[in-house]
């Protein structure tokens, strides 16, 4: 906007100028010195004219971007060693994600640790669920006396065969197995909601102690010292020595 006025003045006095010089060499001396006052005269107007239209568009334009400014505050960036986590959103951040609640808190060497023992557990369920499908395939070959279903040779030593004279013998070892291997994957899926248990907990108590007092000022100080006991009027008696323990907080 201030561009295109001041091109525009500029025009407006080169055009004034090249007016007052055709005048001078056209017109007698009083002639020249009327034209040239006229001609002053509409050029101071004209100015006039223009800054008067020029200024209040300035300062509106100034105005409408201090009201953008101020609708628009800039976002103060935060103060990460005054930041303090809420315990509640914490809990609810490990309930829902595991994890979540050690990220929240900033607690990151922890993730190891967390998906560390949910990746054990699973892998430990995987894998006693799978060997408990083997020797319950294989107890239930064994019992069904079909020879077209062996699976259980695949457990046996090299050479050797079960016959009438070991069979109750494999059954007990492949039926106790069966029941050991479903045990320890049941006790893997156990100890999988104990590690997710173990992380909701960790996750609300380290935002609560986030505000526990851990400076310098905490001190005990243990040391002797002489107590009265009220036994008499003697001093000597009346006197005892002990230990006395303060806590400063």
């Amino acid at each position: 906007m201030r561009k295109k006025t001041a091109n525009h003045f500029s025009r407006m006095v080169l055009a004034a100028l090249f007016t007052i010089l055709c005048s001078l060499f056209t017109t007698p001396a009083r002639a020249q010195t009327e034209v040239n006052d006229s001609i002053i005269h509409a050029i101071d107007s004209i100015y006039s004219r223009m800054v008067a239209d020029t200024v209040p568009t300035v300062l509106q334009q100034e105005d409408t971007l201090s009201v953008v400014v101020a609708e628009k505050p800039l976002k103060a960036e935060r103060d990460w060693s005054t930041w303090r986590p809420n315990p509640q959103k914490a809990l609810w951040l490990a309930l829902v994600i595991p994890g979540g609640g050690q990220i929240y808190n900033r607690k990151y060497w922890k993730l190891p640790i967390v998906y560390g023992g949910f990746m054990g557990c699973i892998y430990a369920m995987r894998w006693n669920n799978m060997m408990y499908k083997d020797y319950a395939q294989a107890y239930l070959d064994l019992v069904d006396n079909d020879p077209n279903t062996a699976s259980y040779n695949q457990f046996l030593h090299l050479g050797r065969q079960i016959n009438a004279s070991n069979e109750e013998r494999y059954k007990n070892i492949f039926k106790k197995r069966k029941d050991r291997f479903r045990r320890y994957r049941d006790l893997s899926f156990f100890c999988m909601v104990g590690v997710y248990a173990i992380s909701v907990v960790d996750a609300y108590v380290d935002a609560e102690l986030s505000e526990f007092d851990i400076s310098k000022d905490l001190s005990m100080k243990v040391r002797p010292t002489v107590m009265g006991n009220g036994a008499g009027q003697n001093p000597l008696y009346a006197a005892s020595l002990g230990v006395n323990c303060s806590i400063s907080f």
